[in-house]
């Protein structure tokens, strides 16, 4: 598109001040925080505050087929809500109403800018839990949650994103708006729109309210660290731990490059020689204490060096606060790439060797946190800023890695999406049929082909 008769066609249908244009502006918001992946320059940002404006957009796109990406608070880790070139950005963030919360059917209403945690913390005060945290938790929107199916650290006790999300309101590439999914528990009419929306990026449609499921508020939780000085042992122990019919609502693993970049980036009195960590939790209240000591007594017996259980909620905040500082922690080191491959927990030894294995071939730095009670591992690949030959090392180890996780029956995503990081890889995944089915399906939505153009598929 030319000119700039349409740009002033879209700015007369919206607020004044909801169209940005200026380049400063824009290119503030080219990126997520997927800091390998290339960006276009955009022609302007949209900051709707109500679903018609949303609808005003995507008619004038439709119109004049313009490429629109949806964002939300841009944390995301695979480039999905980076601008392609042309592209009209819409940023979510100004849409962050908590609509309605029902103690009653324990469900919230919500916009797709509201902050995860804000909206943990309202639920909590009226006795209720929002489970899906991810680490960027403090700053992510439900509406970026949804578009990825996050998980998260208590994602291996109860599920993912997409469990808890019972409907959808969203605006179609027309600008037409459907409402799919149910505000009941139970529904099984007609094919399930809703779990097929959550996760596709915004490449199907642009989500501007959601009415998710709640649970009643868990008890007190309480937290144990275990220090290994053999990676295999840790994974035996989490084996261990998951077989013998516990269910830890959390389980995180640290590798040793792990530990030593958080306890650079933040003095926690993490062991810095230690080759692994794990850290679990129980969150059953007067039961929590018997459990953790169970998990520690399997740790231990399974060659842990050191088995440190909370006492209180204090001590268990800051060991789960260790795991929420990896991703910072990690970007001091250098540029990254990073993987959130998935494999079956049977596979981990192997996911582990084998990615140890990637990293000395082709001289790279591997760190690799993950949560690990559900076989979701986060290797990152790190390397020097500005260096060509470091760079192509590094996407070399990266695509390594996701070629590992697939033949050892695992996936490519867990729960960061496939965006721009992993487009190239999502063919070999699916298969060729099942991925032309998925291109099908993006032309039923999206027939022009503009919303979030060259992401996933």
């Amino acid at each position: 598109m030319t000119g700039t008769a349409p740009v002033a066609e879209l700015a007369a249908l919206l607020p004044e001040g909801a169209l940005v244009t200026d380049e400063a502006t824009s290119d503030s918001y080219r990126h997520d925080s997927a800091s390998s992946c290339a960006a276009g320059r955009p022609l302007g940002v949209v900051r709707p505050t109500t679903t018609a404006e949303v609808q005003a957009v995507m008619r004038w796109a439709t119109r004049y087929r313009v490429p629109v990406v949806p964002q939300g608070a841009r944390t995301g880790l695979s480039g999905g809500a980076n601008a392609v070139d042309g592209a009209l950005l819409v940023s979510m963030v100004r849409m962050n109403r908590i609509l309605d919360i029902d103690e009653v059917d324990q469900v919230a209403v919500v916009e797709p800018g509201v902050v995860n945690a804000d909206l943990s913390r309202a639920v909590a005060a009226v006795g209720l839990f929002y489970p899906p945290d991810p680490s960027s938790w403090e700053l992510s929107t439900i509406g970026g949650n949804l578009a990825t199916n996050a998980g998260g650290l208590c994602c291996v006790k109860y599920g993912v994103t997409a469990d808890f999300v019972r409907g959808l309101e969203v605006v179609l590439a027309d600008g037409e708006v459907v409402r799919v999914g149910r505000r009941t528990a139970k529904g099984v009419a007609g094919y399930d729109l809703t779990r097929l929306l959550v996760g596709s990026e915004g490449t199907l449609g642009i989500i501007t309210e959601a009415t998710l499921a709640l649970r009643p508020a868990p008890e007190p939780a309480l937290t144990m660290a275990a220090v290994f000085d053999k990676t295999a042992d840790a994974m035996t122990a989490v084996a261990r731990i998951m077989a013998s019919g516990m269910r830890p609502s959390m389980m995180e693993f640290l590798d040793k490059a792990s530990i030593r970049a958080v306890q650079a980036y933040r003095d926690m009195g993490l062991p810095v020689d230690a080759e692994a960590m794990l850290i679990t939790q129980s969150d059953r209240g007067s039961l929590a204490a018997a459990d953790v000591a169970a998990m520690g007594a399997i740790c231990e017996e399974l060659g842990a060096s050191e088995v440190a259980v909370a006492e209180d909620a204090v001590e268990s905040a800051m060991l789960t606060q260790a795991r929420r500082l990896v991703n910072p922690a990690v970007e001091e080191l250098g540029a990254t790439l990073i993987d959130d491959v998935a494999v079956p927990r049977a596979r981990l030894v192997d996911l582990l060797a084998g990615m140890e294995q990637i990293a000395a071939s082709t001289g790279t730095l591997v760190v690799c946190p993950g949560h690990i009670g559900d076989g979701n591992m986060h290797p990152t690949v790190v390397f020097d800023r500005g260096d060509d030959a470091a760079a192509e090392r590094a996407r070399t180890a990266f695509d390594a890695i996701m070629r590992l996780a697939l033949d050892l029956g695992g996936t490519i995503t867990g729960e960061h999406g496939v965006g721009l990081l992993k487009r190239t890889w999502l063919r070999s995944e699916l298969g060729e049929r099942s991925y032309a089915l998925q291109q099908q399906i993006k032309s039923v939505f999206d027939p022009l082909g503009i919303l979030n153009p060259g992401k996933v598929l």
